[in-house]
């Protein structure tokens, strides 16, 4: 079968993504899940082209509403999962913001299109220069992606009006509430590997590290948040 025209394989993916909008977030119906309403994040959710983000293989399941693999055993989240913590986060124009978990490149993007600077941090190199060199070529200029370990945040660059942790934790990792400015959001799941974890909202007070609000949002399944060994 002869391969799509350019013009039309563009025009496919945004009817795809337009479709994913109006069913999967802003129509959003499985279990405990809100549909996602602020107009800015579905915005860039249209824009975003996911397609590029995954491998070759699995293109036309793009825009499906679940995970895919992306190598070396981690996964892009399902839509859903990526424009609701992005909506949590409550991202502004001015806004700097830490992704724990690069991954491919995705929720960097989606959040290089809401805030100001992004910077985002990958444990695993491959991954992390794929990501780099993918979002270099789409244009996304204010995104910076470093290769380590994200546990430990990104100090010199903080604080952060925002951070997403985009893989579970057995607990909040206290480098990112210290990072986190006051008044700042963080969205990371919670729990143990092989369970259901937790989606959390934390909210950070102005009295220091320990004036934090916690809120469970839905139960999640994530890839665990690798850490890199300590030395004996």
């Amino acid at each position: 079968m002869a391969s799509l025209p350019a013009q039309n394989q563009d025009d496919r993916f945004r009817r795809l993504r337009e479709e994913m909008v109006r069913t999967q977030l802003a129509g959003a119906r499985w279990s405990g899940a809100d549909a996602v309403r602020d107009a800015r994040v579905l915005n860039a959710m249209r824009k975003v082209p996911r397609h590029l983000f995954v491998p070759l293989e699995y293109v036309a399941a793009a825009y499906d509403d679940h995970p895919l693999p992306i190598g070396h055993g981690q996964t892009i989240s399902q839509p859903y999962i990526v424009a609701k913590m992005t909506e949590l986060a409550q991202p502004k124009k001015a806004d700097r913001a830490l992704e724990v978990g690069t991954g491919s490149g995705y929720q960097a993007a989606v959040l290089a299109e809401l805030v100001a600077e992004v910077y985002t941090i990958e444990i695993i190199e491959p991954l992390g220069l794929e990501a780099k060199e993918r979002l270099r070529a789409l244009g996304y200029r204010n995104v910076t992606v470093r290769i380590g370990d994200g546990y430990a945040g990104w100090p010199e660059k903080a604080p952060f009006d925002i951070i997403l942790v985009t893989a579970a934790a057995p607990e909040i990792p206290p480098p990112l509430i210290e990072q986190l400015k006051p008044g700042g959001r963080m969205v990371i799941p919670v729990g143990e590997v092989g369970t259901v974890q937790t989606l959390l909202l934390i909210t950070k007070g102005d009295k220091g590290p320990r004036d934090i609000r916690t809120r469970e949002i839905i139960p999640v399944l994530f890839v665990p948040l690798t850490r890199t060994p300590k030395k004996k």
